[in-house]
């Protein structure tokens, strides 16, 4: 009975094998999305049709193709991407017979994403061009495990970071590298890794992406001794087949990989092996087969023995949290002693400085206050979290120092400082209206991640003109997003007693009765789209003599068709940019709803950004808190926490704070 059952085995093995070496199936995985159905003849389906039909003649040499065809309800956004290893010929081949492929698996969907062995085509009737999409994210993986998980797993981690980078950031119009590494283990002494993104994204995105496709290997197929990892904006595979998956001599046609691949004969996908390699490929897994059948009594009688995952994992915490440690006396030197001349702000959390490192790197140091309450562990653990959130419209946490009482938090120098200094001080360059588009959008987007997309929840909640810094190219980061986690205040994930923010930022629900949400720093984000077209700020406005703050003056001028009156002189010379400039404060008006649940999030906002096409809700009354000449802002939210129950709660505001954020993992 054993030796039937192991000749079965080995005769699927078998057949695997040989499909492998003789295609006559391609290896395919679809999503149909579950978001709404069109119907035969629609006008939707005929644009979907004209789409998929253009790609296969259109694609270009980098093997990428995106286009959109329709208006409104029927629009259709496609993206097709070619493996980069290939042929352009090939690729017009694959995707011609993909795009076909996905309306036979996916009929009448208005959104399908389509896997093929060499190629990924995805369409919707929602925006997709340049956004980050790693969900859904699917896995493929060989039925076999490597005998070593742990020398495997090590060797596989050091391929893969070494090849994150390069695929991210190289410099070729495709985003892709390939690399082998050898590894010490007789049975599978190769690995072939092959990493791509699609070109649409940024590199920090492409970043992300394939850093959550090689922690996904782990929950999906650890040990496998072959990987896909499949998501709408990367690919990552792996393999210990002896020769490489992938055509190398067109990997090293167009970019060097960052470790050296192992010298095999190029070859294209799909075509045939030579004959010597294909009858030693398939007579291999017969003796692998019968030697199995030998030793099968001994194997299932022995248990392998693993060291533990969490060992290594411990390890690499341990490595990183070192790597993120700067020695406190290079810090004091980089800042000149912390001299006032480098001091560039103070918080409530502390003073920041500029400082310049040894190998000439400009930094930003934040030396913090005395009474965060933390040990020195938990202090270093919850650095490396913030690390570990990266987008480029953050600002990046580079390391830390602790020396004693004293600790530092060492970010990276943005050129331009903040934003408040370009749209509030007039003796600074104005900022046409492109560039403050640029900058709403980028807000948005880092807003977005660190409410969905990044590995721990974060609420800013004091998110502001002056924490929103611009790099050279004036892209927007957001600052101090982090800063919960290194103090501890008295609150849960949804109020707190400890109001703490700038005023007239804050959303009305935290300010009356501590309640926080996602949707305050949606508030906070409407008051700043508000501030940065009209170039005033919310808490000191004035309207001529009606003494109105900026939001109710924006809401009383979009109802009487006047929303010119609120917006900055510099840009009204643009009528080109009129109607930009007015979805921009529709949407801030949506924004600052006085109701948190008719608040858009911020996915919704981002998608209202981009697409011109989506028609925006009608806004509801904003919150308002002051009006007319009242004016002490102290004075009114002191009393709004003077109740019985309340009467020892603290009130702190403050003009220029770093943020308490509330983070939590998912």
């Amino acid at each position: 009975m054993a030796s039937n059952f192991i000749f079965l085995i080995c005769l699927i093995n078998l057949v695997a094998i040989v499909k492998s070496q003789f295609p006559t199936e391609i290896f395919i995985h679809f999503d149909c999305l579950d978001s709404g159905r069109y119907t035969s003849t629609s006008t939707y389906e005929r644009n979907l049709n004209t789409l998929l039909s253009s790609v296969s003649p259109n694609i270009n040499t980098n093997g990428f193709y995106n286009n959109s065809i329709g208006e409104n309800s029927d629009r259709v956004n496609l993206i097709a991407l070619c493996r980069a290893d290939l042929q352009p010929s090939q690729c017009r081949e694959y995707v011609k017979n993909a795009t076909a492929e996905i309306l036979k698996r996916c009929p009448n969907q208005k959104q399908a994403s389509l896997w093929h062995e060499f190629c990924m085509v995805r369409y919707s009737n929602k925006a997709i061009f340049g956004t980050l999409a790693i969900s859904p994210m699917r896995s493929g993986h060989s039925g076999e495990n490597v005998t070593n998980t742990v020398v495997f797993d090590r060797e596989l981690d050091v391929l893969l970071n070494s090849l994150h980078d390069h695929v991210a950031f190289n410099s070729s119009s495709k985003k892709f590298a390939g690399a082998t590494r050898h590894v010490d283990d007789p049975n599978h002494p190769l690995i072939s890794a092959f990493e791509q993104c699609t070109p649409d994204i940024t590199s920090e995105e492409c970043g992300d992406c394939l850093n959550k496709s090689a922690q996904y290997i782990r929950e999906c197929c650890e040990g496998a001794r072959g990987v896909r990892v499949l998501s709408p904006s990367c690919y990552l595979r792996f393999e210990t087949d002896p020769d490489p998956f992938y055509n190398v001599s067109m990997v090293e046609a167009v970019s060097q990989p960052p470790t050296p691949p192992m010298p095999p004969s190029p070859q294209s996908p799909g075509n045939g092996k030579n004959t010597t390699r294909t009858i030693i490929i398939v007579i291999l897994p017969i003796v692998v087969c019968l030697i199995l059948a030998l030793c099968i009594g001994i194997y299932l009688k022995t248990k392998k023995m693993r060291k533990p995952r969490e060992k290594v994992d411990l390890d690499e915490e341990i490595s990183t949290v070192e790597s993120l440690q700067h020695d406190f006396g290079t810090i004091r030197v980089a800042t000149d002693n912390f001299s006032d001349a480098n001091k560039l702000g103070e918080g409530g959390f502390g003073v920041v400085y500029k400082g310049k490192l040894p190998n000439g790197k400009d930094i930003a140091v934040k030396r913090l206050s005395h009474d965060s309450g933390q040990g020195n562990l938990e202090f270093k653990n919850e650095v490396l979290l913030v690390a570990r959130l990266q987008h480029r419209n953050l600002v990046r946490l580079l390391g830390f120092s602790v020396e004693g009482n004293e600790r530092l938090l060492i970010y990276e120098w943005v050129q331009n400082g903040s934003l408040d200094r370009f749209i509030f001080d007039s003796n600074n360059p104005c900022l046409d209206w492109e560039k403050r588009y640029i900058i709403i959008g980028g807000v948005a987007k880092g807003l977005l991640y660190l409410h969905e997309d990044s590995r721990l929840r974060i609420i800013h909640r004091d998110l502001k003109a002056s924490n929103v810094l611009l790099d050279g190219e004036m892209n927007p980061k957001i600052s101090d997003f982090g800063m919960a986690r290194l103090f501890v205040p008295s609150e849960t994930q949804h109020s707190t007693s400890r109001i703490v923010g700038t005023y007239g930022y804050m959303a009305p629900e935290y300010v009356l009765h501590g309640h926080f949400s996602i949707k305050s720093d949606v508030y906070s984000f409407g008051v700043l789209i508000l501030e940065i077209i009209s170039g005033q700020k919310t808490y000191n406005f004035r309207n001529g003599e009606s003494g109105d703050d900026l939001i109710s003056c924006v809401w009383k001028n979009w109802h009487q068709e006047t929303i010119a009156n609120i917006i900055d002189p510099a840009l009204r010379t643009s009528s080109g940019s009129m109607r930009d400039i007015m979805r921009c404060v529709h949407i801030g008006l949506l924004c600052v709803q006085e109701n948190a649940t008719d608040r858009p999030t911020m996915g919704s906002v981002v998608l209202m950004l981009s697409s011109f096409s989506l028609t925006l809700a009608v806004p509801s009354r904003p919150a308002f808190f002051m009006s007319g000449s009242f004016h002490p802002e102290i004075s009114v939210l002191h009393k709004t926490h003077s109740s019985p129950d309340q009467s020892d709660s603290t009130t702190h505001l403050s003009t220029n704070e770093a943020s308490m954020s509330e983070l939590y993992p998912r």
